[in-house]
């Protein structure tokens, strides 16, 4: 038996030698590979799925969890066990909280051509004023990020929830992220208001993480010039929110077709021109806004006509 397990271990190693020897010798022009050198067993059965939390700040901000369920009915119901106090607390990620209060439960949910209809118990409304909104905002983005739910129905004891008793904000019967999410008002008129979606940078723990602000503005452009403009000026009115894209980026021009919006930028979209390296947190701020402003499938990045990067 000893023997059969040493031969075993044995075989592992020379494998995992291997297969590290390959990564080092075959070329790779695009990236460079950041090799650990610890090996670890990864299990491919783990799922992980978008949600949004409140971090530190009180900002709903988009993270991801572990979850089992592949069926959009059951990765709901498991995201709100996530999403509730005291529920799956373990998978929370570190700095993240949860926004439904601890004795809600949930009554009846089914899901009928891409509309989520949820009925909670009365004790989803047992939430301090100030985070009444944010409630409502965590559960419509984490279920809209789930792929065949499209739009959220919220029932307390079978009503239809159409006012936030405390802050007295009216909602919609039906919730989609039109909603908006860490709303900040910025217009001076109501004449012509604008509002647009941007995502931008959070860290915490040494990681960065994306935090969405739904803007409304007096500003009639297209929404995707307005996000650029927005992410290129390095900072945003609350100081604790980033952006690492270049001030001197320019977006060249912009297509949306078969739902599919392609992006052409000027060369200062590239953290490195040499390379064509462009930081991650710029393709990620630029994507995730996109996507949230249009009804698009496809994000396709590129400089003086190249290619550089397509969402899958």
């Amino acid at each position: 038996m000893l023997k059969k397990i040493s031969i075993r271990k044995i075989g592992l190693t020379t494998a995992a030698l291997f297969a590290l020897t390959l990564i080092y010798l075959l070329p790779n022009n695009k990236q460079k590979l950041d090799v650990n050198s610890e090996l670890e067993y990864v299990d491919s059965s783990v799922i992980t799925s978008p949600i949004f939390l409140t971090d530190k700040n009180s900002y709903v901000a988009l993270t991801e969890v572990a979850v089992s369920a592949n069926a959009p009915l059951d990765k709901a119901r498991e995201l709100l066990n996530i999403l509730t106090i005291g529920g799956t607390d373990s998978k929370i990620p570190s700095g993240f909280n949860a926004v439904i209060p601890p004795d809600t439960t949930i009554n009846s949910i089914n899901l009928d051509e891409g509309i989520l209809k949820i009925d909670f118990s009365e004790d989803l409304l047992d939430v301090d004023k100030e985070y009444e909104e944010k409630l409502i905002e965590t559960i419509v983005y984490t279920l809209t990020s789930i792929d065949g739910i499209s739009k959220v129905i919220i029932y307390v004891d079978g009503d239809i929830l159409t006012k936030l008793p405390k802050s007295n904000i009216y909602l919609p019967s039906t919730l989609d992220r039109s909603f908006g999410i860490n709303k900040q008002y910025e217009f001076t008129s109501t004449d012509n208001i604008n509002d647009v979606t941007v995502y931008y940078i959070n860290e915490i723990n040494d990681k960065y993480y994306y935090v969405p602000v739904t803007k409304y503005l007096n500003d009639s452009r297209d929404k995707i010039t307005i996000i650029i403009d927005e992410l290129t000026t390095n900072f945003n009115h609350n100081s604790k929110l980033m952006s690492f894209m270049n001030e001197e980026a320019k977006l060249v021009s912009s297509n949306i077709e078969n739902r599919k919006i392609s992006l052409d930028f000027n060369s200062y979209i590239f953290d490195d021109a040499t390379t064509k390296d462009v930081l991650e947190e710029v393709i990620y701020t630029i994507c995730l806004s996109a996507k949230d402003n249009y009804d698009i499938d496809e994000v396709v990045l590129t400089s003086d006509n190249k290619e550089f990067y397509k969402t899958s």
